[in-house]
């Protein structure tokens, strides 16, 4: 047996992870998918990576996943295993098991983030707003306490100076009542110089986007988001939230891993000012799941994730549609962060304006990736593009855990990802549209 399997298998808290079947194939979903060929690689490749998926997931922290992989436009590997629902640790034994569908809907968390920045790019392209204007041209509220500086880029960027959420902010009633989130932002004191520090804004800052939106268009985010991206992108789900009708059919999210104590515990509450037992709970509420947090509440699938990057990687275009100009997607996914410390999540990280970026050595997606763009959702979300590799991945799960094991099977997994889908020799070192690719294809 693997020592990693073995580990896994061994006593642990209650909290640690879900019931697996011996047969993984009784709780596996595929969908439809591209010959190996057509995406440059062989189906040894995609085995040995489906293989690495499999073991993250027999860890036991996810109670279910989705995958998207597509190369060259190709979607190569499309793939669910597990539960939306009733194999989470907590959840009551004579609860039903619902199986994870390809079409299952999750919450992606912060890597609703890149969704509503794009958002935000879409209404600089049409001459709505500037990403250099100040907040308070649009909210003049805002200026309060030292924000008349504050810009929409300062917040795309994580460098507007409010990271946190004022803790009155944190009632779901509030967000049927847009009003009183934006007074309670527009009383909030800046924490540093708005521009100069680099500090993660994990929800603080979607909501003072989404009153751009409001004050610049006269709708809500979630309908302009529908309008501009959704439904161009042909996508049945994405959105802020889904309608109370459609509740039961989004995955349930559950706490895993080993309980979280100091000082890591103390960093999670100040990025995301409640306890992390308290944030699953949230995010199991019906009034988070319908409700608008620009920052945190994207539901959508896998599939649907890899469309929205794929359209970045192709330019702005997709399946023929025009939904962003070449010159948005640049300046959205472009460099703004080079390596600095992040003062909320304490480490060093490259940031574009609503994107997390790749590196050289290390990324949050894998290694050698420089110009990928994407990100990640709390602990169990990860989506990027990496226009080298002409690649788009979405990988989405319902476990919540911090910090255990599963985390080495979760880099071998990103790392595999990285040898099945090399660089392709004509892309090295350049941003390049995959367009003419899939059509030679």
């Amino acid at each position: 047996m693997d020592p990693l399997d073995w580990i896994a298998r061994a006593p642990v808290p209650k909290l640690a992870r879900c019931t697996i079947p011996r047969d993984l194939g009784e709780v596996t979903c595929i969908g439809e998918e591209a010959s190996p060929r057509q995406a440059r690689t062989t189906r040894a490749d995609l085995d040995r990576l489906w293989g690495r998926i499999q073991a993250l997931y027999r860890t036991g922290v996810y109670p279910g996943l989705q995958v998207c992989i597509r190369r060259r436009g190709h979607v190569v590997l499309h793939r669910s295993l597990g539960h939306a629902s009733g194999n989470a640790p907590d959840d009551p034994a004579d609860m039903p098991k619902t199986p994870m569908g390809l079409d299952t809907p999750i919450n992606i968390f912060s890597a609703s983030k890149a969704v509503t920045a794009m958002v935000i790019h879409k209404l600089g392209e049409e001459g709505v707003i500037h990403v250099d204007d100040r907040v308070c041209d649009y909210i003049p509220e805002f200026r309060r306490h030292g924000k008349s500086r504050i810009t929409i880029r300062h917040l795309l960027g994580h460098r507007a100076g409010i990271p946190n959420l004022p803790p009155e902010a944190m009632d779901l009633d509030l967000l049927s009542q847009p009003e009183r989130v934006n007074r309670i932002l527009c009383d909030a004191r800046v924490q540093t110089r708005p521009g100069r520090l680099l500090a993660y804004h994990a929800i603080s800052g979607g909501f003072v986007l989404a009153e751009v939106v409001r004050r610049t268009t006269g709708r809500d985010i979630r309908q302009v988001m529908r309008e501009k991206i959704a439904d161009p992108l042909g996508c049945r789900w994405m959105n802020y939230g889904v309608a109370p009708a459609e509740l039961d059919r989004v995955a349930r999210g559950a706490l895993t891993g080993p309980p979280v104590g100091p000082p890591l515990s103390t960093l999670l509450r100040r990025a995301l000012g409640v306890e992390l037992d308290e944030l699953v709970e949230l995010a199991g509420d019906p009034r988070f799941l319908t409700g608008i947090i620009p920052s945190g509440n994207v539901i959508t699938t896998a599939e649907e994730l890899t469309s929205f990057y794929q359209c970045l990687l192709d330019e702005g275009e997709y399946a023929g549609v025009r939904v962003f100009d070449p010159r948005t997607v640049r300046r959205a996914t472009s460099e703004d962060s080079i390596w600095e410390l992040d003062l909320t999540l304490g480490v060093p990280l490259r940031y574009g304006l609503g994107f997390m970026l790749g590196g050289k050595r290390f990324s949050l997606f894998g290694t050698d990736n420089p110009h990928a763009f994407g990100h990640v959702g709390f602990t169990n979300t990860f989506s990027w593009a990496d226009p080298e590799r002409q690649l788009s991945v979405a990988f989405l799960a319902t476990g919540m855990p911090v910090l255990s094991l599963h985390a080495i099977r979760l880099v071998q997994f990103l790392g595999e990802i990285n040898d099945v889908f090399p660089k392709i020799a004509s892309q090295r070192g350049r941003r390049p549209s995959p367009n003419a690719a899939v059509r030679a294809a």
